[in-house]
């Protein structure tokens, strides 16, 4: 199966809800999500660092992606880990607009493969 495919369907079933969910609950988040959140964070710094690194080497187009995750996702969910109930609204709402972003652009992602392979029969 198409590696950038099960990308957008994890991003779509996995991360928009996960990230949903602390955006909405708020400070009614668990403390288990609150840790998820702060090892996931950190596991997106380290992994998007090194693809940064390796695609900025190979001068890739798409190591903007990698920068993202970097230099916002990462610390973003870093952040609400550790602050857990005291985080601020606006941390929230980031990762709602994050979630959202995330399920528009992987949902715009799966409508282009599905034209690709429209157009390949």
């Amino acid at each position: 199966m198409d590696t950038h495919l099960l990308l957008s369907l994890f991003h779509i079933f996995a991360v928009v809800p996960f990230f949903l969910y602390i955006a909405l609950s708020r400070a009614n988040t668990t403390y288990t999500v609150y840790k998820i959140a702060f090892v996931v964070g950190i596991l997106i710094t380290l992994y998007h660092g090194y693809k940064t690194v390796l695609k900025f080497k190979a001068g890739s187009q798409s190591v903007w992606v990698n920068l993202i995750h970097l230099l916002f996702i990462g610390p973003l969910l870093i952040y609400i880990g550790l602050q857990e109930q005291q985080t601020p609204r606006a941390a929230y709402e980031l990762l709602a607009l994050s979630g959202f972003g995330a399920l528009g652009y992987h949902t715009y992602n799966l409508i282009q493969m599905l034209n690709l392979v429209e157009k390949k029969d």
